[in-house]
Formats: C-alpha cells, sequence, structure tokens
C-alpha cells in the first residue's frame, strides 16, 4: 500500500460488544451512535436508549454497523415485537417490530424530514399519516426466499441466509399461508399476491429471479380452468385489471390514499394535457382523465409489456387516454416528449425506489409543467431529485407521508413541485 493512501476496511470490531448511547433515526431502519470517534448504525435500538450492540458488519474505518442485543435504559416508545421472528440476527423483513406505531411514523417523518434538509437544502414540515388496518396484515403482495431444502421464508438482514417462517404477521393471513405452508422444492423464491376478491397468485421463481410457473387461487379453493394470471383491485372507487404478481401498491388502503392526494396536488383542469410517468396499470392516469374531460389528453408511459396490457383495458373507457410503451430514462424521455408535440400542463411519476434521477428531473422541469405530482417510496431518491427540480427553478409547494408500510422503514410520499 502507498504511503499515505488510507487503510481500507474495518477495525476488527466484528462481533464485539459494547455500550452507546442512542443517537437521532436515520434512513435505513437503524440510528446513529458513536463509539470511540466511529459512527456506529444500530438497528432494533431508539433514539435516546442506552444499549448494548453486538457489531454485525465491520468494512470500513468511518462506520461500523451492529444490533441492539440488550437493553439498559429503554425508550418509553418501546413494545413487545408482535412477530416471534423478529429481533437481532433473526428475520430482516422488518425494522419497527419493537416500536409503538405512532412513533414509527414520528420517526418516518423526521427521516424524510432530514433526507431534505441535507439533500435539497429545504427545511419543510412532514407528517407521516396513518392509513387504515393496523400495522399488521396489511401487506398484499410479497417475495418470500427459499432454501437449498425447500422450505421457505425470509432473509437475514444484509444476507444470504433464509430464516425458514411458518408465519409473517405483517402479510394478509391466506397469502402468507399459500406460501409458507408448504415447501417448494427447486425454486429460490416465491412471489405471492392477493387481490380484493380474495384471489391468491403464486408464481414460482428459479434461483436466477426467473419466474417458471404460477397457480391462481379463488376463496373456497376453486382454481380457474384457465387461469389468465390477471387479479382485480379496487381503488377511487372504481375496479382495475392488474398482473397477478404485478405491481401494486401492497397496503390495501394506499391506493386509495394516494390517488385522492395525486388528485388534490395535480388539480386537474378541462382540456389540460398529463403525462403519467411509470403508469403501471394505469391507476393514476385512470384517476385523472375524467378531470381533463374529452378536450383533454393523459399519456401513460410504462417499460412492462404485462402492466401496458393491464393499462390498456383499464383506460379503455377514456378516448382521451393512451398507453405508450416505454423506457422512462433520458434518452426514452426525450424522444417521447419530442413525439408528444405539445409540452404536458401536469406530470405525474411514480418511480421505483432508485427515483427518476437528475437527469429525467431536469428533462421534466424543461417542459414547463405548471405542476409535477412525484410519487415516492424512497425519501433519499425523492431529496436527490427534488434538488434537480428547485435547481431548474421549481420549488416544492407540498409533502404527504403516508405510512404504507407499517413496521418497516419505508414511507411513502407525494410531492408537489410547481414553478
Amino acid at each position: 500500500m502507498a504511503e499515505g493512501r488510507p487503510k481500507r476496511g474495518g477495525l476488527g470490531w466484528a462481533g464485539t460488544e459494547f455500550e452507546v448511547t442512542v443517537g437521532p433515526v436515520a434512513h435505513g431502519g437503524h440510528c446513529v451512535a458513536r463509539h470511540e470517534g466511529r459512527v456506529v448504525f444500530v438497528r432494533h435500538s431508539l433514539p435516546g436508549e442506552r444499549v448494548v450492540v453486538r457489531v454485525t458488519e465491520d468494512r470500513h474505518p468511518g462506520f461500523c454497523r451492529a444490533d441492539a442485543v440488550e437493553v439498559l435504559e429503554a425508550s418509553p416508545a418501546r413494545v413487545e415485537r408482535p412477530c416471534p421472528y423478529s429481533g437481532p440476527g433473526r428475520c430482516g423483513g422488518c425494522d419497527w417490530q419493537h416500536v409503538d406505531p405512532a412513533e414509527q411514523r414520528r420517526l418516518k417523518a423526521a427521516v424524510v424530514r432530514e433526507q431534505l434538509a441535507r439533500l435539497a437544502g429545504l427545511d419543510v414540515e412532514v407528517a407521516v399519516e396513518e392509513l387504515p388496518g393496523g400495522p399488521l396484515r396489511w401487506r398484499s403482495r410479497a417475495r418470500f426466499a427459499v432454501d437449498r431444502s425447500g422450505a421457505p421464508g425470509l432473509r437475514r438482514h444484509r444476507s444470504h441466509d433464509v430464516v425458514v417462517l411458518d408465519d409473517c404477521p405483517i402479510t394478509v393471513e391466506p397469502a402468507a399461508a399459500a406460501v409458507l405452508q408448504r415447501r417448494w422444492p427447486g425454486a429460490g423464491a416465491v412471489d405471492v399476491s392477493i387481490d380484493s376478491t380474495g384471489a391468491v397468485t403464486t408464481a414460482r421463481l428459479d434461483r436466477q429471479g426467473r419466474p417458471t410457473s404460477s397457480r391462481v387461487v379463488r376463496p373456497g379453493g376453486e382454481l380457474p380452468e384457465e387461469p389468465s394470471g390477471r387479479a382485480e383491485r379496487r381503488a377511487g372507487g372504481r375496479d382495475w385489471e392488474v398482473e397477478g404478481t404485478g405491481f401494486w401498491q401492497v397496503h390495501p388502503a394506499a391506493a386509495d390514499a394516494l390517488v385522492a392526494a395525486v388528485a388534490g396536488f395535480a388539480d386537474v383542469r378541462t382540456g389540460e394535457t398529463v403525462l403519467d410517468l411509470y403508469a403501471g396499470a394505469g391507476l393514476f392516469g385512470g384517476a385523472l382523465a375524467p378531470a381533463v374531460g374529452l378536450e383533454g389528453r393523459v399519456v401513460c408511459v410504462e417499460s412492462d409489456p404485462g402492466a401496458c396490457a393491464a393499462a390498456d383495458t383499464n383506460l379503455g373507457g377514456f378516448s382521451q387516454a393512451e398507453v405508450w410503451q416505454g423506457d422512462v430514462d433520458a434518452e426514452g424521455l426525450t424522444g417521447l416528449l419530442a413525439e408528444l408535440g405539445a409540452a404536458p400542463d401536469v406530470v405525474v411519476l411514480d418511480p421505483p425506489r432508485a427515483g427518476a434521477g437528475p437527469a429525467v428531473s431536469r428533462l421534466l422541469a424543461g417542459t414547463g409543467a405548471r405542476a409535477v405530482v412525484y410519487v415516492a417510496c424512497d425519501p433519499a431518491a425523492l431529496a436527490r431529485d427534488v434538488a434537480a427540480f428547485v435547481e431548474a427553478g421549481y420549488r416544492l409547494a407540498a409533502v404527504r407521508g403516508f405510512d404504507a408500510f407499517p413496521m418497516t422503514a419505508h414511507v411513502e410520499c407525494v410531492a408537489l413541485l410547481a414553478r
């Protein structure tokens, strides 16, 4: 190693235990503590607690990761974990099983505020709103890992090890039972979803993540003669068709809440053009189409062929709505905007967890749309892209948070960017 070059790797702390006082919550389901000048990212803790931690990962000289394995001084917001598989060294599916649900929402709001402040330079008040149904049995779509013996479960945090489960208390019971009450020899994972009719779809994946077979079970155990692979969802006062295990909001109440938030922020007017990016099965575009009227236009853009087919069905009753298949990246969006022929009045985008990215955000800002409504499931990606819009002359006019993923660190946000 050349002289003066910083040493790579940790300090050999992996497996060691020590006491820390836990500091603020951070993005990613942990809190921040310090020990001997180093940052320690602590899971299974709460701000203000005094805990004994065990270092689980030590690969960087500036920080390490640890689990709180003993609580010396507990936060008043600490509760008994409702899931027997949750805890240090166990299932990594949940982050906040040990936290009172109201405190979970406060912690998530703090993370959103911190990300907007740090990455976008904005001081914004944010509240995370509770959705109906409680903190358990909300997950209507899930992917379970399968170990080499064919036993299903979920992985440990930051690990490939599978923790075998017989139930998952945050997953809707029939969906959890359909996967966890049987074995899956030869599979690498199993996707499962339950739709608004109670139909459960399971899709077996190989060890490269490729689907190999699927099965649909209707209430009462009846199988359709020729499973269509489609599911029915209910939102915005109407039914929607989606792929059986395809993308849809996981929480049963999330789609309604997000449609209402998007429609309120967009405030679409008769005759306007709406561009709905990462449109999926057409949820937002279909909800906004009546507002633009026959004189307006709604263009839904989605890359997945199956989702486009579902969107075609869902928007079939609106002559003012179109579905375009294509990638929403800088190159694809440049061509799309040129083909559109006129600047959109309103842009709605619901990108994957990585966000739209600064290049796409700058292109959208260049359209001069009067309103951009950004739906985000990752506050860091949202804050980074908001910064790009702000630099291009937009302002963050409003933001709402929704607890669409109770017991986890994830939070859904809807932001309004205005010229």
